[in-house]
């Protein structure tokens, strides 16, 4: 039986209660979840003997023109999705529970949170590492798992759980995909039936610069440009970035070394934004 919990003070209680010792595994959501959330929630069972899932659509890291009225919030299928997983404890906040009425303090990490979706979506990594903080501060967790799929979030908060010495280990979980190549997204149901026809290419774009470089070519500009060639087959798309970086500081990178690559995309198909990668070493 997964407990509800909604506010701080619950949240709290239910956390001093647990027997000392008992390592707690933490998997924070903005909820529509599918099978790639329970393949987090599954990883945070195996490493911990309690687990703890929230779900909260947050405000701060949306921009002024992006989809949060309209994001998916299927609460119930939610809750379903969570007591047949197994999951211990759920944190259902309101957006008053986590930004009081004159909340001016914020956090910011300003490095590997600046390329890439950073700079298309000015604010957002400072809305991810503010309420992250608030929530691991709530929680108390021993480990926290994120996906892979949001390769620079889990960077971004790596980074920061690294600076502000916060005694959290920090556990990725693998890319979950459709058959067909394409990452498990909440925003998937945005896609319309011939978008999402399409939007495999994304993928396809990853493998064949992957592809690329596992037949020798390490020049990062034409790994991206072959990634780029791929998508631009598709006049549908709109490609926001196409990268090759450093995977854990994110820096553009000449060439791929011993020390491999983050290959990103992130681009707009219809007015739905995706975003996919895969690292190569």
């Amino acid at each position: 039986m997964t407990v509800i919990l909604r506010t701080v003070g619950e949240v709290r209680a239910w956390r001093g209660a647990l027997p000392a010792g008992r390592k707690v595994g933490f998997v924070p959501t903005m909820g529509a979840l599918h099978a790639g959330h329970i393949s987090l929630m599954a990883l945070a069972k195996s490493r911990a003997a309690v687990t703890i899932a929230s779900i909260f659509v947050n405000p701060l890291q949306f921009g002024p023109n992006e989809d949060l009225a309209k994001y998916p919030r299927p609460i119930e299928k939610d809750l379903a999705l969570l007591e047949a997983a197994g999951v211990d404890a759920l944190f259902l906040p309101e957006v008053a529970d986590l930004y009081p009425e004159g909340a001016s303090t914020f956090v910011v990490e300003e490095s590997v949170s600046g390329p890439m979706c950073g700079a298309a979506r000015p604010g957002h990594f400072r809305g991810v590492t503010t309420v992250v903080l608030k929530l691991f501060n709530i929680v108390q967790p021993d480990l926290a798992v994120f996906g892979q799929k949001d390769a620079q979030q889990c960077a971004v908060i790596e980074r920061m759980v690294r600076d502000l010495v916060i005694p959290i280990e920090i556990v990725r979980g693998p890319i979950v995909r459709e058959p067909d190549g394409l990452a498990l997204s909440s925003r998937n149901v945005y896609l319309s039936p011939e978008d999402r026809a399409a939007a495999p290419l994304i993928h396809t774009s990853l493998q064949a610069v992957k592809a690329a470089f596992d037949a020798g070519q390490h020049d990062a500009g034409a790994l991206a440009a072959i990634g780029r060639a791929v998508l631009g087959q598709d006049p549908r798309f709109t490609v926001q970035y196409w990268d090759v970086r450093d995977p854990k500081s994110l820096a553009v990178i000449d060439n791929v070394g011993r020390g491999g690559a983050l290959l990103a995309v992130a681009a707009y198909l219809g007015t739905t934004r995706l975003i996919d990668n895969i690292v190569v070493s």
